[in-house]
């Protein structure tokens, strides 16, 4: 993995350290493939730079350079070779095409398409060999070369003195330094570093880096919330239910249950629900609270709910429903209807529309529902308005 350089060996910052934005990082913000101190690593990498400079490791690189170089010119020779032969090829091939019977079609098409191929040929030549030409290392000269052994004897000592900048260190290391790629093993903790000199040397450093404490283990926030609301309302067991209907899990990808639920509030100091011993008029209530106390089955209430009949409120995905206890609803739970009110067949017989056609007036408070609690005859009734037009009947 390569790093961004991201100025090593600064003084200017109390804790230095290299990052590779191998992520979506925008305006700053994301997360980044690797992100690790700098301080072993440049004191690492310090003590390498220095260790290759010494006066004799200084000399036998320059040596090195000088055979990479003689090598380089030997190859340059070859590639000149190959222009040249190229060059004779295309040369011949024209003299054979110019010196031919110009009746004698055949053999004259046929020079003239070896001609164009040795032309190709000698333009592939030349444009390899400006390739080379190009990625030819450079060299120091004689000069360059006394002024950097004279001055590695005494480079530790400037290396570390006071007047030195970070800006001089970074100068000195791009002058002999191409690249560094750095890799982190987390299992270790250790990073390798890979540098690649001027002139194509390697060398591989192992620095130990000190173990970081792990990440702690949390549930996240939004489960938290979510506790946090649910407690207000519902016991543990109730709120378990809900989460892992929601699809959550624990901090370590558990199920919730009771206890665990208990265990968060704990930690996290959530006060835990706490029963009201009498329930007022205007509160919200469960729908088995509320069946209880307009008596009526449950299903009943979800059945309204689910016509739209009657209001109810739902926290969160998979929690229970809740409706508001009040004097209007109460009023439409009733021991006897009276006079006007029939049955949902009689209505949508006597109105000519369709069942949904009635629910929907009611919902938009056209017609006046109840449901009858008590009797023969228990069940949704809607009160018919006094007059209905017929079709064809003037209104």
């Amino acid at each position: 993995m390569r790093s961004a350089f991201e100025d090593p060996l600064s003084r200017t910052q109390r804790h230095p350290g290299y990052h590779c934005a191998g992520k979506i990082i925008v305006e700053g913000r994301g997360c980044y493939c690797l992100n690790v101190g700098g301080v072993q690593i440049d004191e690492a990498f310090a003590r390498t730079f220095l260790a290759a400079i010494e006066p004799a490791k200084l000399a036998a690189t320059l040596a090195a350079a000088e055979r990479l170089e003689a090598d380089t010119e030997a190859m340059l020779k070859q590639w000149r070779q190959a222009v040249e032969r190229a060059a004779y090829e295309a040369s011949r091939a024209e003299r054979r095409y110019r010196a031919v019977d110009p009746d004698n079609r055949l053999v004259a098409r046929g020079l003239e398409r070896e001609w164009e191929q040795r032309l190709a040929d000698l333009a592939a030549a030349n444009q390899e060999l400006a390739r080379r030409l190009e990625q030819r290392p450079r060299v120091l000269g004689q000069e360059e070369r006394d002024r950097l052994l004279a001055l590695g004897a005494d480079l530790a000592a400037v290396w570390d003195a006071p007047t030195t900048t970070p800006r001089d260190q970074k100068e000195l290391l791009r002058a002999l330094i191409e690249e560094v790629i750095l890799s982190v093993d987390r299992d270790e903790p250790a990073a390798h570093l890979t540098v690649r000199w001027k002139g194509g040397a390697l060398t591989d450093v192992d620095v130990p880096l000190p173990r970081s404490r792990p990440a702690t283990i949390r549930t996240d926030e939004e489960t938290l919330d979510l506790v946090r609301r649910l407690a207000e309302l519902y016991p543990d067991t109730v709120i378990a239910g809900i989460l892992n209907r929601q699809g959550r899990t624990t901090a370590r990808g558990h199920r919730f249950e009771a206890n665990r639920v208990a265990n968060l509030r704990t930690h996290w100091r959530i006060p835990c629900f706490q029963r009201k011993p009498e329930t007022a008029e205007g509160d919200v209530m469960t729908i088995a609270a509320a069946a209880v106390v307009l008596n009526v089955a449950p299903s009943t209430l979800h059945r309204w709910l689910n016509d739209g009949l009657i209001a109810g409120e739902q926290i969160t995905p998979g929690a229970p429903w809740r409706i508001r206890m009040t004097d209007a609803l109460k009023a439409r739970f009733t021991a006897s209807a009276g006079g006007g009110f029939v049955t949902m067949q009689e209505a949508t017989r006597a109105l000519g529309v369709t069942r949904q056609t009635v629910l929907q007036r009611v919902k938009r408070g056209e017609i006046e529902a109840a449901h009858i609690t008590k009797g023969g005859k228990t069940g949704l009734r809607v009160k018919l308005p006094d007059h209905q037009p017929r079709l064809f009947e003037p209104v």
